[in-house]
């Protein structure tokens, strides 16, 4: 008989090998150190809350590593404790702990109290795999994980596993993965509390949350070491508030970008563009911003303009800014290579293209032809880009730049790994870089809007990132398509791009790839005026897709859409400043309130959203009439009749003119008269809609496009409700606001016919108040609108609106 062998093992190369023991640990200036039986390990207090944890192998200095691209915030000095026993070490902050095992080394990350939040698996740890490392973190029964930013399913990634490569996903649908931008960081919730975890590494990542096994959940990357940061908080809030801390805060937007924004690929020549200004100012349907797609160019190169198409560009561009449009241009990394190109030509001389390891330039094919490709991690190549942005905005007359294309993308979609980016000196492959590429080319373009208008506030919008990508862009969710399926899958990533950093993001309105019918597009610019980013956009060889290009119908849906989102620019203003002080997202996971309610990772109502702290928007699909959602404990109003429902499961009624959003008891919402473009100045009044109950909203203002209000110049005011009574703050800054009066509309309080106001009695007006016009029926026997909906017998009462406070009780 043949003589029987015992099964091959893997090769010690390959085989997993975990930190082992610790055989030694001394004290550094933020925590341990540790001597590992197969490396070393450090674990450091970065604020009293957050940890950081680095293992490496034996050999590797991390000295020797680049600095992250992610990670802003340094250190800071942490007051803890350490413990020690026989078989552990414990450094205890005021608000968190970590049990350090010794045979073998374990992290256990705990609450102030010692309850285990977070803990290496058992058996496996922490280690690596061939050139790889991983994490393996025991798994609790029920457990629920969110985050990872840009990620198409619902919101509890439970059963799923996930990776992190920039890629240029055209055309994607719900399970696609993975997409443009790369943002590892995720958060636990258990019946013990929430945690969060972030991985620091640029390499392409896996995450798996219980896929094809019920063990661990684990986070790896193919290269490199271990580098990771644990989070705790009392709340969801807090761990979202440290991660935007740590991977930095994003800068006040301009206000106009905060507007409704319209491109196609493309709007050309000059005299379309004239006639989509004219489309939106004769038909008074707001707008701020008009895009310029790749034909603007002179055969697609980028620092050029097509001279027949756009004979004067900078005229152009001025007599659009006359009627109030902002422009903002496409800028892709791809640089053809020809002789008669300056900008290849420069760059090719100065060594800025990524290029092989035998020194020869990479070069791919995109939209120009053959092209080479800036490499972004080099301070030198930034600077060029800087200085050649500045140049052709300051000609052409724009305010904006769009950066598309930047996973990078080329035709064939196969970038060979083995090219070499300088990674601020250190070098770096294509594995290494490729996840950052788009992050600094967002950074490079916003330092080129920097230097040719240093006193005016940038705007970036970029497809590809990495985290801490909302320090230089806003963030688009790239291609997606005109369906039901694109359109709630784009409101799912925007929360949870939210909770991963991102206050500033949105998707193309109505679709990119394919044609939108009346229906969906009437629903999603309903959703959409709840999003932070507000833009439509569909491809070549479609119909257009402007709020006028679906019927009559569906262009007064739009223009109530848009009307709504400018009478709530004082409320996204305020929102927007929040999120630059704090990082809290403007649209609001459910979770982030409410993380132990099993409802919110329900299926059927994963969509729904806060947008900032008032509104709960609920998106469905375009032709649905009646839809099923769910309201948390508390009471909540109608946002168009002021009905009231309490916390729940409802089933409402959903005419396509009027989306599913609620307004819970306690808010305050600061709106304005309706404008075309936010340059025209509101009438002087602020409309403050206050809901009965116990709430808060701090107003925001300023000039909307300077870094003034860095040197006092804004005005900000504290404005409290209860069931007996407004206090409006005095105010903060020395702004002088457009807003001279405040008239209060107070819903949910009955028919008052007096409030005192600094303790005089004034009359209400009782009127009826609706915030969006009736529909009109242009074939009553397709009508698909009910009766008008309006809010009966509100109450409002006005008073000036100086700089002192202001006191209503009734």
């Amino acid at each position: 008989m043949p003589e029987k062998h015992a099964p091959a093992r893997p090769s010690s190369k390959t085989r997993y090998s975990a930190a082992g023991k610790v055989l030694n640990h001394s004290s550094h200036d933020h925590g341990l150190h540790f001597e590992l039986e197969n490396g070393q390990a450090r674990v450091s207090w970065i604020e009293s809350g957050v940890l950081r944890v680095q293992l490496w192998r034996a050999g590797h200095d991390p000295a020797d590593n680049p600095p992250s691209y992610a990670v802003v915030q340094e250190a800071q000095p942490v007051s803890y404790e350490t413990s020690s026993s026989d078989d552990s070490i414990t450094l205890s902050s005021d608000q968190a702990q970590v049990r350090i095992g010794l045979n073998p080394f374990r992290v256990d990350f705990c609450r102030k109290d010692g309850t285990s939040l977070v803990k290496d698996d058992d058996g496996l740890g922490a280690g690596w795999q061939g050139s790889g490392c991983a994490v393996y973190k025991h798994m609790r029964k029920g457990e629920r994980f969110i985050g990872l930013g840009e990620k198409t399913q619902g919101p509890d990634r439970r059963g799923n596993a996930y990776e992190n490569w920039n890629t240029d996903a055209f055309a994607y649908g719900e399970g696609s993965d993975p997409l443009y931008g790369s943002y590892p960081f995720y958060i636990g919730v258990h019946d013990d509390g929430v945690y969060g975890v972030f991985m620091d590494s640029p390499q392409r990542t896996r995450f798996n949350f219980g896929a094809s096994q019920d063990r661990f959940c684990s986070f790896e990357a193919v290269e490199g070491e271990i580098d990771y940061y644990l989070f705790a908080g009392e709340e969801m809030a807090d761990i979202v508030k440290a991660y935007a801390r740590l991977t930095g805060l994003m800068t006040m937007p301009p206000r106009w970008s905060m507007g409704y924004q319209q491109c196609r690929y493309s709007y050309y020549p000059e005299t379309r563009m004239h006639q989509l200004a004219d489309g939106f100012r004769d038909r008074k349907i707001p707008c701020d911003v008009l895009y310029y797609d790749i034909h603007y160019m002179d055969r697609y190169r980028v620092f050029t303009w097509d001279k027949d198409r756009f004979p004067d560009p900078a005229k152009l561009n001025k007599e659009l800014a006359d009627r109030g449009f902002r422009t903002v241009i496409i800028a892709d990394p791809g640089v053809a290579d020809a002789e008669d190109y300056p900008p290849y030509q420069e760059a090719k001389e100065a060594g800025l293209f990524v290029s092989y390891p035998d020194g020869t330039e990479y070069q791919g094919d995109v939209w120009p032809g053959t092209c080479g490709f800036p490499d972004f991690t080099s301070a030198a190549t930034r600077k060029w880009w800087a200085e050649s942005i500045a140049k052709f905005v300051k000609e052409s007359n724009l305010d904006g730049v769009w950066n598309d294309m930047n996973e990078p993308a080329s035709w064939g979609q196969s970038t060979p790994d083995l090219i070499e980016f300088d990674y601020e000196g250190y070098g770096a492959t294509h594995r290494q870089a490729r996840n950052v590429y788009g992050m600094q080319m967002a950074r490079a373009s916003r330092e080129g809007l920097e230097l040719n208008a240093p006193d005016k506030r940038p705007f970036v919008l970029t497809r590809a990132g990495y985290s801490g990508i909302q320090r230089y862009a806003a963030v688009w969710t790239g291609d997606n398509t005109s369906s039901d399926e694109s359109m709630l899958v784009g409101a799912r990533m925007l929360s949870s791009m939210g909770l991963t950093g991102m206050p500033f993001t949105g998707y193309d309105v109505g679709g990119f790839c394919g044609e939108a019918d009346p229906e969906l597009y009437s629903r999603w610019i309903s959703i959409a005026t709840f999003a932070p980013f507000f833009r439509g956009h569909t491809m070549i060889n479609t119909k257009e897709s402007q709020p006028w290009s679906y019927g009559e119908e569906a262009e007064n849906i739009a223009r109530n859409a848009i009307n709504l989102r400018y009478q709530l620019m004082p409320y996204i203003y305020s929102i927007f400043h929040e999120a630059s002080e704090t990082g809290m997202p403007l649209c609001r996971s459910l979770a982030l309130e409410w993380p132990q309610e099993a409802l919110v990772y329900d299926g059927r109502y994963g969509n729904q959203y806060l947008f900032g702290p008032g509104f709960m928007v609920c998106p469905i699909a375009g032709g649905q009439k009646i839809s099923q959602i769910f309201l948390p404990e508390g009471r909540w109003h109608y946002l168009f009749d002021d009905t009231v429902y309490e916390g729940g499961e409802h089933y409402i009624d959903s005419p396509s003119d009027r989306l599913p959003v609620f307004v819970r008891a306690g808010s305050i919402v600061p709106m304005q008269n309706r404008v075309q473009h936010t340059g025209e100045t509101p009438d002087g009044e602020l409309r403050l809609h206050v809901w009965k109950g116990e709430g808060s909203f701090r107003w925001y203002d300023d000039d909307g496009e300077s870094y003034e209000f860095q040197n006092g110049a804004y005005a900000s005011r504290l404005i409290e409700v209860t069931e007996s009574g407004l206090k409006i703050a005095a105010q903060e800054g020395n702004y002088d606001s457009p807003f001279q009066k405040v008239r209060v509309y107070l819903h949910g309080f009955g028919k008052l016919d007096s409030v005192n106001v600094n303790g005089s009695s004034v009359a209400t007006e009782i009127a009826d108040h609706s915030h969006i016009d009736q529909i009109p029926d242009f074939d009553p026997w397709l009508s698909n609108h009910d009766e008008k909906k309006i809010i009966k017998d509100l109450p409002s009462v006005t008073a000036d609106f100086g700089k002192d406070a202001i006191e209503l009780s009734w």
